[in-house]
């Protein structure tokens, strides 16, 4: 994501240009690929294909501006290529694993299923319409409401968990129909989640403390020894860092300091 235009200047050629969107169209694959999974039911690989579209979109914009290559269909088209990868496929792939079987308990609640996964499909659409129209207006320290990638994250990885656990769907049907609503609700709120891209302007405006260094280094580890229960921990503790911090500025005593 994040393929900002940027400001004229001399002509390029075409062809380049190409770099960037091949990025996007492996994760609109993915997405795509998720999709047809999931209704399969193969679960395992619909959610390693959601991570795999969530790689691909970090990369495609830090191409797009390493290699001076933004453009304004780049925009669209990985917005569009998002709501794919981090919208229908999440809310599809926890239909099919659990929400499907809401029917069980009468015809009304089962309504409430694909209703719930619509409900997460087109937050995901607001989410994305917001973050192109405000985003050359809002601080790029922070998101203003869940990212995309982070509530597909949080879906999928509850999923994946769950059944590499050997949980089916079914048992945790309730508990998927609330991890759905409540990402879908995060998304389009206006708490404020940190972008993990340092502040400030200038050439080192991207720089993080080395203490995220220090985290990164064991997340790789503990994804290297078990994906998707890390996963699901950091998809967590993040979609808990904006409420947590939304809370803490509101803190009694707070005063100016705990405006947002």
């Amino acid at each position: 994501m994040d393929q900002t235009p940027p400001p004229p200047g001399p002509a390029r050629g075409r062809g380049i240009y190409l770099l960037p969107n091949l990025f996007t169209t492996g994760g609109l694959f993915a997405g795509f690929f998720a999709i047809i999974a999931a209704s399969q039911g193969r679960f395992g690989a619909a959610c390693i294909a959601i991570f795999v579209a969530a790689i691909l979109d970090g990369i495609d914009g830090r191409v797009a501006r390493l290699t001076n290559t933004q453009s304004e269909f780049g925009v669209q088209y990985d917005s569009l290529a998002d709501l794919i990868s981090f919208g229908m496929a999440p809310a599809l792939v926890m239909y099919h694993w659990a929400l499907m079987s809401l029917k069980l308990d009468g015809v009304t609640i089962g309504r409430i299923g694909w209703l719930a996964a619509f409900l997460y499909a087109a937050c995901a659409a607001l989410r994305l319409a917001r973050f192109n129209s405000q985003v050359a207006k809002v601080d790029k320290r922070w998101f203003v409401g869940l990212a995309s990638p982070a509530a597909a994250g949080l879906m999928a990885s509850f999923v994946w968990t769950s059944h590499d656990l050997g949980w089916g769907g079914e048992e945790l049907r309730y508990a998927a129909l609330a991890v759905t609503v409540v990402a879908a609700l995060l998304m389009v709120s206006q708490i404020r989640y940190s972008s993990f891209k340092g502040g400030g302007t200038g050439p080192r405006s991207d720089r993080v403390p080395f203490f995220f260094l220090l985290i990164a280094l064991a997340v790789l580890i503990a994804l290297w020894i078990d994906p998707p229960k890390t996963l699901l921990a950091a998809a967590t503790l993040y979609a808990l860092s904006g409420p947590a911090q939304w809370l803490w500025r509101r803190r009694p005593g707070a005063g100016a300091a705990g405006a947002p």
